[in-house]
Parts: C-alpha cells; sequence; structure tokens
C-alpha cells in the first residue's frame, strides 16, 4: 500500500510563494514507471492537473501555471514538492498529490493513491 500525504503552510498572503511537499511511504519516487502529480481543487470546481516529476526525474507542467510552477523532488526523504509563485486568492484550493503513469501529463491519466489532500488558503 503505498501512502502519499501533503503538508502545507495553510495559509499564504498574496504575491508570496506557495509550498507544499508530499511524502511518499510503501513505495519510492524513482519507481519506474511512476509519475508523481499535483492537482488542485478550488472551492466549487473541479480537479486541475498542475504538473508531474516522474520516477526519472522529467518534469512537467500544465501549461497554463507553467510560468509560476516549480516542482523538485529530494529522493533521500522520498518526497517532492510544489512552489507556486505569486499566488492571489484565485490560487486558494485544496492541493493533493497523486501517483500515476505517463498519461497523467496528456491528462487523460488515471491515478492509484492519492494523498489526503492540504487546504491552502490564500488571503491578506
Amino acid at each position: 500500500q503505498v501512502n502519499l500525504q501533503e503538508s502545507g503552510p495553510g495559509l499564504v498572503k498574496p504575491l508570496q510563494t506557495l509550498s507544499v511537499i508530499c511524502t511518499v511511504s510503501g513505495g519510492t519516487i524513482t519507481t519506474d514507471p511512476y509519475y508523481w502529480s499535483w492537482v488542485r481543487q478550488p472551492p466549487g470546481k473541479g480537479l486541475e492537473w498542475m504538473g508531474a516529476i516522474a520516477y526519472d526525474g522529467s518534469i512537467y507542467y500544465s501549461p497554463s501555471l507553467k510560468s509560476r510552477t516549480s516542482i523538485s523532488r529530494d529522493t533521500s526523504k522520498n518526497h517532492f514538492t510544489l512552489q507556486l509563485s505569486s499566488v492571489t486568492p484565485e490560487d486558494t484550493a485544496v492541493y493533493y498529490c497523486a501517483r500515476g503513469d505517463a498519461s497523467v501529463v496528456s491528462g487523460t491519466g488515471e491515478y492509484d493513491f492519492w494523498g489526503q489532500g492540504t487546504q491552502v488558503t490564500v488571503s491578506s
């Protein structure tokens, strides 16, 4: 059983950088063929794929968020990190990490494991 656990700041001020960590247990983030994604859900809206880091370290971003998003990993800690810069109240959402395969990059992928999500609110 693979477990993913998000940890985030809860509250971020506008124009600051949001940072959320996903810690993985029961599996390693370097295992082929898995892709580790960030997905968010704003209040009252659907899920939005933000980007992913693959088992080999390749990184993929949603075109709509690419200019503000950075995804990285620490294989020694078996975790990966999302940073979203210059946040606005529209970035208020529940942020999830999830495991899938290469198809997640095209938006058609499915995920087999999800974290419970962490609420991040952008407000002054």
